[in-house]
């Protein structure tokens, strides 16, 4: 079970059409560009996938998460599929059915409502979170048998955003000028557990995926368990069954966006993990669409 949920979990994260920059961008004002263009009055849609790939004695473990995200001068909304498949008794199937909708702003996107389904063949839970301005509602079916030792609190869960809103957000949230490109802490909330995922700048590296190659911006990614855990586990760093720093590569683009392009991370049970963007594209929403209300379906 662990196995595939650090699979999982990196695709969460985890987390081409488009014109991209060799560096980051130099200024604030380049950087605001994508989101500002959407808060002005520019509707625009991301498409997004990420593909892993792992090997369980030389047998081949892979998994997808797609996203795609309808961003209006409003409101969003986020569809994602994060599916992992494997071998039996080493990885069990995984597949989730993800919805994520709330508001924009001109330097960020700010959860409303999450939807996730997961149909592994055990739990099948269902959870739905809503996020309000000073308080939140999580309704898990089945319930979870505890929320964690100590389980979040309403102050902490508002500073957050759910999963696939905070990944999303994060690459496209301005750089400050003279600022960390690699920017964070990314701060997650699943209904259940809240984590900080902190980020240390480590250079650049030339970087050559199917959606996009160039120099990007390597950065090396700590976990912080805050609450929701089992007792005692928020004092270990990291991802469960994690050797070294989870390594991620952000593509430094034109529109502003600094999108995970690469993530790796070696295993000490199944070598090494890499996920590498298979698409990754920005279009304009062109057609005359009935405008996105947070928490709609």
């Amino acid at each position: 079970m662990k196995r595939a949920s650090l699979l999982a979990s990196g695709l969460a994260l985890a987390m081409a059409g488009i014109a991209v920059a060799d560096t980051a961008p130099d200024s604030k004002s380049a950087a605001s560009s994508l989101l500002a263009s959407v808060k002005a009055g520019t509707p625009t849609r991301m498409i997004y996938e990420l593909e892993a790939k792992a090997y369980v004695l030389f047998i081949p473990a892979t998994g997808r998460a797609s996203f795609t995200v309808d961003m209006q001068p409003e409101n969003y909304v986020i569809n994602s599929r994060v599916k992992v498949t494997g071998i039996a008794d080493w990885f069990i199937n995984y597949d989730m059915v993800l919805q994520a909708s709330g508001y924009t702003r001109d330097n960020a996107l700010k959860t409303y409502s999450y939807v996730s389904q997961n149909r592994d063949g055990k739990k099948n839970r269902h959870v739905n979170l809503t996020i309000g301005p000073d308080s939140f509602k999580m309704k898990a079916d089945p319930e979870f048998g505890n929320l964690g030792d100590p389980a979040a609190t309403t102050h902490q869960v508002l500073k957050t955003n759910d999963p696939i809103t905070a990944l999303i957000t994060f690459a496209l949230e301005p750089r400050e000028a003279g600022a960390d490109p690699c920017g964070g802490p990314i701060r997650i909330f699943d209904g259940r557990q809240l984590t900080y995922l902190h980020l240390k700048n480590a250079g650049m590296k030339q970087v050559k995926t199917e959606a996009w190659s160039g120099n990007a911006i390597e950065c090396h990614v700590t976990m912080e368990k805050v609450a929701g855990y089992k007792k005692g586990e928020s004092n270990k760093d990291n991802l469960s069954g994690i050797d070294g720093p989870l390594r991620m590569w952000l593509a430094p683009l034109e529109n502003g966006a600094t999108v995970p392009v690469k993530i790796q991370a070696d295993t000490d049970k199944i070598g090494k993990i890499t996920l590498q963007a298979k698409k990754l594209r920005f279009e304009p929403i062109v057609t005359e669409e009935a405008a996105v209300t947070p928490g709609g379906g």
